[in-house]
This record gives structure tokens, C-alpha cells and sequence, in this order.
């Protein structure tokens, strides 16, 4: 039986983007070795929206909303409908398939989506297929609902072609009676984008075995010169078997006003409404006219968004490979998984180390699945404090290595 102390543990904090703040440095005063590194500190664990800052015009229409008020601050529950009717067409164009307004949800970032997509699919004891390693967030709350996680591999360092699925792992997973599969495309943490024949795999696998896929795709505008990206909601799955999240608070750094938007299979989108109008009653509304600004970013914004991440990447797989640590180069997104070799203190105490000794904050691999002895690092930073405190990260790995 899942209890109340049980279900809450699943929902452990200590190395959440934003909670370092709170950690105690903890026992590692007889770990530390060497002076402490200088330099700029950065914070890895989220991006840097002073570094990219948001969208034009995004602040104007959140001003222009607040003027506006009543009708702005208290919207339906699933959001206003002609702000819904503007992202339908602006999604349907993006996904390639068909969006329907009363079809869709807005949503308190797509944390708040992906709260909402499984609160309405999964309950006790259901089997939830999840992508090892993939978001953190994701296994929380299939735990938190009673679900039974499933695991599916990803060999992302096989191919930079793909994202390594294991296709049998997943028909037998979909077989042993798996109710829900949740994944992110583009992979976070690895960056790894699912191949056209990946997609067309899954889709087909869902298809067979009546499964709901809900498809994390926040970062799928970020994607870098020469990837192919195919969204599974046009891959011939059934719009009824599918919920897609998206948001604009990563590529285009407007997490602050916590915006995000799932579509796709009305009856979860009907039950996804009914507890946002319990939980938060609505993404807020003055926020909600930000969504305006969304895909309608001016001529040249978003290319030149995409070149200065693909810049900074470049220069920090550079500065790892450089040191033999191997990492995939992130198809799309704005994540790195650099491994690092073997250390002698534990991964979360090297994670405390790096920030106490180095100023560096970083999300331990831990996070996303067993057995990762890597680092995630969101490079949405200032160029030149993102490659010297990656350095730093490379001379700490060496001061503890084995």
C-alpha cells in the first residue's frame, strides 16, 4: 500500500533545479582537496534568461493584458478560447497535424502539463512506460499516482542519428500491459532526437497495444542546423492516444511567466481541466496574452537564437572531449551529459563539491534515471562563464577521479 509518507518521497527535492540554495554543504569537509577554483559562478541547472533574455515584445503584452482586466485575469479554466483558437493554428502548422482549440489546455508551465497529462492518465497500480534516462519529473509522478514504472533504454551514446531506443525492450513493456508511455523529444537530459523510424515505431507500437503516449516536447523549436525532428501527433497515431506539451519557457526564456500548453486526446484533456480548476484554477491570466508572442517572434529572432546555443554547445563538448570525458553532441535543446570517469566520493557529494569548491551548479545524473554517473548542464548561459566553469568541472572530476 502507498502511503501518504511513501507517496511524498517520490517527490524528493534535494536536487531540483533552484533548491541548491537550501542544501547544507552536508558532511564533505574531509572530502575537500586543493584551493578553490575562481571564477564567474554558474548555475547549470537552469538557463539563464539575463544571458537570453525573453522574447520581444513579451513584457508589452503581459503590461497590455493587466490593462485589459477582468476578462483577462479570469479566463476559463482551460485558458481564453481566442488565445487557444491562435495557438491551434500555430501549433498545427509546427506539429503537422490538425489542433483543436477546445482541444487544448493552457497550462502553469509545462511542469504544470505534465502534471496534469499524468494526474489524468495514471492511477494506482497502472504500468507506465518511461525512457531511462529522461526527465526526472517524469518517474516522480507515475510514482506519486500509484503507477509502476516500467523502464525503457536509450543507448544515446550509439548513434548521433537517433536516440538509441530499444524497440523490443518497448514492445515487451507495451505487451506487459502498459497503460501510458511518457517520453521527451528532444531527450532530456541527452539532447538526443528520436529518428523518423523511432517515431513511426512508437506510434505503430501504440496503435497495437492501445497505449497513451504523452510526448514532452519542449524544446523542440531549439533545434540545431541539419536535425530532422518528426512529431509522433503526425506519425498516424490516433489524436485520441496522444497528449503533446509544449511551452514557451525555455528556447524563447520566458520561464518566469510560467506558460505552458498540452493538446491532443479531448477526454484527458477534459479530466486535465477539471483539476487544474481545483489545483491553480488556470495558467494566470495576464500571463496568458504572453502566449500571443509565441511563434510570432520577428524575422531572423529564433535562427539566431538557435546559433548562439549551437555556438556555446560546440565550445563545451570541446572542453570535455578535450579532458576523453564523452559526451553526445545534443541534436536539439539546450542540455549536455557529459560521464565522468570513475570518482572516489559519491556523485551527489561531488555535485555539492563542484558548487562549494568551484561555483558551479550542476544536475547529477542520478536524477534521470539509475546508474548515471554523469552531469546535466544547461548551457543556456553567457558564452564565456559557461566554457570557463566547464572547465572547472573538468579539473574537479580530475582532482576526484579514482
Amino acid at each position: 500500500m502507498l502511503t501518504i509518507e511513501k507517496k511524498f518521497e517520490a517527490l524528493a527535492t534535494e536536487n531540483a533545479p533552484g533548491q541548491e540554495v537550501r542544501q547544507a554543504a552536508g558532511n564533505i569537509d574531509n572530502l575537500v582537496r586543493g584551493k578553490p577554483l575562481t571564477g564567474t559562478p554558474v548555475d547549470f541547472s537552469h538557463g539563464d534568461v539575463d544571458a537570453f533574455t525573453p522574447t520581444p515584445g513579451s513584457f508589452e503584452a503581459f503590461s497590455d493584458a493587466v490593462d485589459t482586466g477582468g476578462r483577462q485575469a479570469y479566463t476559463e479554466y482551460r485558458g481564453a478560447a481566442d488565445i487557444r483558437a491562435d495557438l491551434a493554428q500555430k501549433l498545427a502548422g509546427f506539429t503537422g497535424a490538425p489542433v483543436a482549440g477546445d482541444g487544448m489546455i493552457l497550462t502553469a508551465g509545462t511542469q504544470g502539463a505534465l502534471f496534469l497529462s499524468v494526474a489524468a492518465t495514471v492511477t494506482t497500480g497502472d504500468r507506465v512506460a518511461i525512457v531511462q534516462p529522461d526527465y526526472f519529473a517524469n518517474r516522480k509522478l507515475v510514482q506519486f499516482f500509484g503507477g509502476e514504472v516500467v523502464p525503457v533504454q536509450i543507448d544515446y551514446m550509439k548513434s548521433e542519428d537517433n536516440a538509441g531506443l530499444n524497440l523490443d525492450q518497448l514492445r515487451d513493456a507495451f505487451a506487459s500491459g502498459v497503460k501510458v508511455f511518457l517520453f521527451s523529444n528532444p531527450n532530456n537530459p541527452t539532447g538526443a532526437v528520436y529518428s523518423a523510424a523511432e517515431i513511426a515505431a512508437i506510434a505503430k507500437l501504440a496503435a497495437e497495444f492501445d497505449v497513451m503516449v504523452i510526448a514532452d516536447q519542449l524544446y523542440s523549436r531549439l533545434r540545431y542546423s541539419g536535425v530532422t525532428y518528426t512529431h509522433i501527433r503526425a506519425a498516424g497515431l490516433p489524436d485520441n492516444r496522444v497528449i503533446t506539451i509544449m511551452g514557451p519557457s525555455k528556447t524563447e526564456s520566458l520561464s518566469g511567466y510560467r506558460l505552458g500548453v498540452a493538446f491532443g486526446a479531448s477526454s484527458a484533456i477534459d479530466r486535465m481541466e477539471k483539476l487544474q480548476a481545483i489545483v491553480t484554477l488556470r495558467a494566470a491570466g495576464y500571463n496568458q496574452a504572453v502566449f500571443k508572442t509565441w511563434f510570432s517572434e520577428p524575422v531572423g529572432w529564433m535562427d539566431h537564437r538557435i546559433q548562439q546555443h549551437q555556438d556555446i554547445r560546440d565550445d563545451l563538448i570541446k572542453v570535455f572531449r578535450g579532458a576523453g570525458l564523452r559526451v553526445r553532441t545534443p541534436q536539439a535543446g539546450s542540455y549536455l551529459f557529459p560521464e565522468l570517469r570513475p570518482l572516489d566520493v559519491s556523485l551527489n557529494d561531488f555535485v555539492r563539491l563542484l558548487r562549494l569548491q568551484a561555483g558551479v551548479t550542476v544536475t547529477p545524473g542520478s536524477e534521470f534515471g539509475p546508474h548515471w554517473s554523469s552531469l546535466r548542464l544547461n548551457f543556456s548561459q553567457d558564452h564565456a562563464a559557461a566554457v570557463a566553469a566547464s572547465k572547472r568541472i573538468v579539473e574537479m572530476a580530475g582532482r576526484y577521479q579514482r
